[in-house]
């Protein structure tokens, strides 16, 4: 997942809560250009604490597991 695919799954989360930009904006003190940013994967010096932050007040968590030794679809999709 990059960071364009990472923002759209935000933008479809925080839609989901039918939270907008501009409240998760005021909830959160951080600006609504930068949530736009990170939903459009235009900003690559958006913090992990940020995002942590935003992905907690939706209700979410962010974690880490080990990498498969198999491909996923999406890297078999890409092969083609």
């Amino acid at each position: 997942m990059d960071l364009r695919e990472f923002g759209a799954y935000i933008a479809q989360l925080r839609k989901a809560k039918k939270v907008s930009q501009e409240q998760l904006s005021r909830d959160l003190g951080i600006s609504r250009a930068t949530i736009s940013s990170l939903e459009n994967g235009t900003s690559s010096d958006v913090g992990i604490k940020k995002i942590l932050h935003i992905l907690e007040h939706l209700g979410y968590e962010l974690t880490c597991k080990e990498k498969s030794p198999f491909p996923t679809f999406e890297e078999l999709r890409d092969e083609r």
